[in-house]
């Protein structure tokens, strides 16, 4: 893995959108959500975004990168609340279940349990993250890696950038894994 940068638009946006809205891979959310998952504006500013990672699992070929990106994840750092957000997580469909998400969300963990944990800092880590309420499937996935609800319930984005919801009561579940 590693960071993300502008030449990897284009292969997120890809990544992103076929991921959470086509019918493919058992993460997608194509029969809750329709439209799309995330604008290049929008990756853009998490790549420029201080203290926000974007990390990619590049394709490679003979010891190259193809171009295509198989898997990301990004880490928004919260020094100030010893937090960190895990978003923007997805795996090629073609690649789901066979531990290559296992592999990418723990060293995002480890990531940012090691910007958090400072010396100098005696807190735990906060690792958080936002799921759709009607992803039982997904929520137990996030369980068995130590992740749990925190009670937070936020109405869904109606801004359009995330797509529109195909049902009523559509709402991200706050989850915390504390490290």
């Amino acid at each position: 893995m590693r960071q993300a940068a502008l030449e990897d638009v284009d292969s997120l946006l890809s990544l992103l959108n076929q991921c959470y809205r086509e019918d493919v891979g058992w993460t997608n959310e194509a029969n809750l959500v329709g439209g799309i998952r995330t604008t290049a504006q929008e990756i853009e500013a998490v790549i420029n975004a201080p203290r926000h990672y974007l990390f990619v699992f590049p394709e490679v070929n003979e010891g190259n990168e193809t171009g295509k990106i198989l898997g990301c994840i990004a880490v928004d750092i919260k020094a100030e609340q010893n937090t960190a957000y895990i978003g923007m997580f997805a795996v090629h469909p073609s690649l789901q279940g066979l531990g290559v998400g296992n592999e990418i969300l723990q060293a995002a963990e480890t990531f940012a349990g090691r910007h958090l944990n400072a010396d100098d800092n005696p807190h735990k880590t906060r690792l958080t993250m936002s799921i759709l309420s009607q992803r039982p499937e997904l929520l137990a996935y996030y369980q068995r890696r130590g992740y749990q609800l925190n009670g937070e319930r936020l109405p869904f984005p109606e801004n359009g950038k995330n797509g529109e919801p195909k049902l009523g009561g559509l709402e991200p579940l706050g989850l915390e894994k504390v490290v």
